[in-house]
This record gives structure tokens, C-alpha cells and sequence, in this order.
């Protein structure tokens, strides 16, 4: 079979982008499989995202050529080999709901990534971990080691050379350094109370506020804390009836479902950054 690739862009738009992509990949016996475009009319600029199967040039030819053909378009750009998971570390705290469902997914092929390692300030974990012989680092946060542990998750990362980073329901805020690090390949989830009910026990100030909805939104890491790129949300219908309980879990399940979209669509190359906001061709 004919490799297959993947490739995004984005650039200011122009009259002929679809032909001049299209033609370039023509001219290389490109056969394209899926297609898809966008023109954001606020900004000006196009975004398109294409996978086709070429046997004619090999990655590296591909790349070069690219290079040349995006110049004058002022493109940015990224090629990727289908055949290849993405690269993947897991970041988790106590709660492993997300974590077990990404993990569930990941072996039952659901998902196309290549987990490496999982990193968590707790223990609770290992064992869940090993069960799927995903190595497990247990390091610790306190205020006083915050800086050295963020430079050993920071090495385990590079070590791994992860493409991704998932915060699973990792409860420690990063630093702007981290942030900066990760920039673009780290994805947070969270339930969508925010700002109406920060710090702990959001379900508890929910009920008790007697919420009709609740969410979750998975969105980019940055400096600016739950602030990132938003990539996909999703909410349940709630009432009166419901305990704290029932909000948990339901929020759970909504927290688990919503990251699993964003984690799909990321490793599949979907998602494209559009200054605060996102692009994503499913």
C-alpha cells in the first residue's frame, strides 16, 4: 500500500490556494484521500488540512519540496506520516477516571498514539499503569520543589520525545515556563463551571447553587490559566433530583467523553491553532 500522509496549513488567503495545494500534490502522483478548508474572514487567513497517499517521494522529499512550494504563499506548515501514533505522556492526580479511559481507548485501538510514560504527584496510579506496561514516574509537588519536579516532568517529556501531553485531571498548576515549553502539544480538561465555581469541590458548589447543566471543556495549555485554546466541550442536563453524587459522576463521564474527542482529534492532525481559538476539521 501507497504511504499515506497528512498535511496542515495555514497562510493569508489568496485566490488558487486550493488549486496551487492540489496541483502541487498532482504533480507528485499525490492521490488525495480527504480534504477539507477553511476561510476565517475575520483574520484573513485559510486553513487547510490534507491526506493523501503518495508513493512517488519519500517523506524527507516531500518535506523539501514542501519548503519550496509554501515559500511564497507564506505558509506554516506540518507533514505527517499516518502509519506513525503520536507520541504520548500522560500527566494524572488522584482522580483516574480520564486517565482510564484514555488508556482503555489507547489499547483498544481507539486512539492513534503511542503513550510512553505517565507522571503523577501520586502513587494511586502505578499499578493501573502497569497493567497496560506504561512506565509510571511518581513525583511529588510541594511549593519548595515545584521548579526541580517541573524540570524532571520536562526531561521525561523530552526523553520521550512526546509530541503530546494530556492532563488528565493533573491538579497542579503549571508553571509559565512549562506552559511556554508545551506550547501547542498539551491539552487540559476541566469541568466548564469555571469562573462561577473555583477551587475544590466545584460539584458540591454546583448542586448547591442548583445547576441545570454541567460540563466539561478540553482546551490547549497555557500561561493563562484554563484560558487556552478551546478544542471541544460538551454539557449534561441535570435536576433537582440529582445528588452531589450523581453530578460527580455524570460530570465524570462528560469529563472523560470530551477529552477523548480532543485527544482523537489532535492525533489525527485536525486541530489547527487559530490565535485564541481553534480550527478543526472533523
Amino acid at each position: 500500500m501507497n504511504p499515506v500522509y497528512i498535511l496542515t496549513l495555514s497562510c493569508p488567503d489568496r485566490l488558487g490556494l486550493v488549486h496551487a495545494v492540489s496541483g502541487f500534490l498532482l504533480e507528485r502522483s499525490g492521490n488525495i484521500e480527504e480534504a477539507a478548508q477553511y476561510n476565517d474572514q475575520s483574520t484573513g487567513l485559510f486553513f487547510m488540512r490534507v491526506q493523501f497517499a503518495c508513493a512517488k517521494l519519500s517523506f524527507s522529499e516531500l518535506k523539501t519540496q514542501l519548503t519550496d512550494f509554501a515559500a511564497p504563499f507564506e505558509m506554516q506548515w506540518r507533514l505527517h506520516a499516518q502509519a506513525e501514533p503520536m507520541r504520548t505522556v500522560i500527566m494524572v492526580s488522584k482522580e483516574g477516571h480520564c486517565l482510564n479511559d484514555l488508556l482503555f481507548r489507547w489499547k483498544s485501538g481507539l486512539l492513534p498514539l503511542d503513550i510512553r510514560a505517565i507522571i503523577s504527584n501520586h502513587r494511586e496510579f502505578y499499578q493501573l499503569a502497569a497493567s497496560y506496561n506504561v512506565p509510571f514516574h511518581h513525583l511529588p509537588v510541594t511549593a519548595a520543589t515545584k521548579a526541580q519536579v517541573e524540570a524532571k516532568q520536562l526531561e521525561i517529556i523530552q526523553n520521550e520525545d512526546a509530541e503530546l501531553v494530556v492532563l488528565a485531571r493533573y491538579m497542579q498548576i503549571l508553571s509559565n515556563d512549562l506552559c511556554r515549553a508545551l506550547s501547542g502539544r498539551a491539552i487540559n480538561i476541566h469541568h466548564s463551571f469555571l469562573p462561577s465555581f473555583k477551587g475544590a469541590k466545584p460539584y458540591y458548589q454546583a448542586h448547591d447553587r442548583g445547576v441545570k447543566l454541567i460540563g466539561a471543556t478540553a482546551h490547549y495549555v497555557t500561561a493563562d490559566l484554563d484560558e487556552g485554546p478551546i478544542i471541544e466541550q460538551d454539557v449534561a442536563r441535570v435536576d433537582h433530583s440529582k445528588t452531589v453524587e450523581d453530578l460527580t459522576a455524570l460530570g465524570r463521564d462528560t469529563e472523560s467523553q470530551v477529552l477523548a474527542r480532543a485527544v482523537k482529534w489532535h492525533s489525527e492532525h485536525r486541530v489547527l491553532l487559530n490565535g485564541h481559538k481553534t480550527v478543526i476539521f472533523k
